[in-house]
């Protein structure tokens, strides 16, 4: 059995950030947008994307779910 993966805490910081300082969102505003929606806003203000998956990731997707049973 593998231990569980710690997973990194929300940028809450940042997050308010940009929504508050950048796209000039009201409180009300923020709160009600979905993390994808202010993403989405955030990417379209800084142009970014995510980058592609690297091969250390396709490989341990590959194993962990392989297309065929061995």
């Amino acid at each position: 059995m593998t231990p569980p993966r710690e997973v990194a805490a929300f940028p809450w910081r940042e997050a308010m950030a940009v929504g508050f300082g950048r796209l000039r969102l009201s409180s009300r505003e923020f709160w009600a947008l979905t993390p994808r929606e202010l993403a989405a806003a955030i990417e379209g203000l800084t142009g970014r994307t995510p980058a592609p998956m690297d091969r250390a990731a396709f490989d341990d997707l590959a194993r962990r779910f392989p297309d065929r049973t061995p």
